[in-house]
């Protein structure tokens, strides 16, 4: 176990040094000036515009700003934001719990909906059933999740009044943007759940649990879905990454706190700091919940389990 951790770690480190690299260049490649977007259109003396790049380090060249950038990021350190003044670190803790719970909701809300689906649909496969949660499905992830947010916001928010359209703090204010994020990923894991529980429906194990009286209920509740719940992890912890970056359109659809709300900011103003800093740390999630995720294999399955404990 310890050596293929330490692999899946080991290739995880040249991933986020590619992350760096890309976002640093984009950057830069860029239309426009950060500092033009810092005076805001003030007039300003070629002295000032000169401490400025001074003060922000961008005088230097651009081989000298990512290895300042690079060995800041090593010890958690992204800078200071260009339009705040306040260091990139600080900000991006108080608004990264806005996100993870969005994202964490939005997960349990794509899992919930897509192993039900998928279930319902695997069992009465080729029924009317099983045709209109296919195309449910492929609805939901056709479908963009602002469209999907928007829409909400006039019926359950405007038409019935049920739930706030913007802001956060309470748990009303998280359901619409949680069921948007979340149904954006269910279709997904209802295509996976329905294929894998069709598979495992086929073995004949399954055959010889009916055989001997066992209500469809139990066969697959107990027996299908643990044989089956293996691919509905990895896209759950996939989809778990993907949302954290989808959460940047749908925190700015529901005026949201959050990192997402954050890097449209940032980006708008061309403050080159929150976006390395946010774009990061969103990549080193990304590479920790895959990480969790294949450590979950041992413990889900045992056939995994054997051969992790050879490695």
């Amino acid at each position: 176990m310890p050596s293929v951790l330490l692999s899946r770690i080991g290739a995880a480190i040249p991933t986020l040094l590619g992350v760096m690299v890309i976002i640093f260049i984009t950057l830069r490649l860029l239309p426009g000036d950060p500092i033009a977007v810092i005076l805001g259109g003030a007039d300003a003396t070629p002295e000032t515009i000169a401490n400025l790049r001074q003060q922000f380090g961008l005088d230097r060249p651009l081989l000298e700003q990512f290895l300042m950038f690079f060995t800041d990021a090593l010890t958690l350190d992204f800078g200071t934001s260009y339009a705040t003044r306040q260091p990139v670190s600080a900000t991006i803790a108080q608004q990264l719990p806005h996100t993870l719970q969005l994202a964490l909701s939005a997960a349990a809300v794509s899992a919930i909906v897509g192993i039900l689906l998928g279930v319902l649909a695997a069992i009465r496969r080729g029924g009317a059933a099983d045709a209109l949660i296919r195309v449910l499905s492929l609805i939901n992830t056709s479908m963009p999740s602002f469209w999907l947010g928007l829409l909400l916001i006039m019926v359950f928010a405007f038409g019935l009044g049920w739930f706030p359209a913007t802001g956060s703090g309470t748990l009303g204010q998280l359901v619409l943007p949680a069921i948007t994020l979340g149904l954006s990923a269910a279709g997904t894991v209802t295509r996976v759940v329905r294929n894998s529980v069709i598979e495992v429906l086929g073995e004949n194990y399954v055959t010889a649990l009916y055989a001997k009286g066992l209500r469809r209920r139990v066969v697959v509740g107990t027996h299908v879905l643990r044989n089956a719940v293996i691919p509905t992890v990895t896209v759950v912890g996939l989809q778990l990454g993907a949302l954290l970056a989808g959460a940047v359109i749908v925190e700015t659809v529901f005026s949201r706190q959050g990192i997402g709300q954050s890097l449209v900011q940032a980006i708008n103003g061309q403050d080159y700091p929150m976006v390395q800093g946010i774009v990061l740390v969103i990549a080193c999630l990304y590479v920790i919940i895959n990480l969790i995720v294949d450590i979950s294999y041992a413990y889900i399955d045992p056939r995994v389990r054997a051969v992790v404990g050879k490695a």
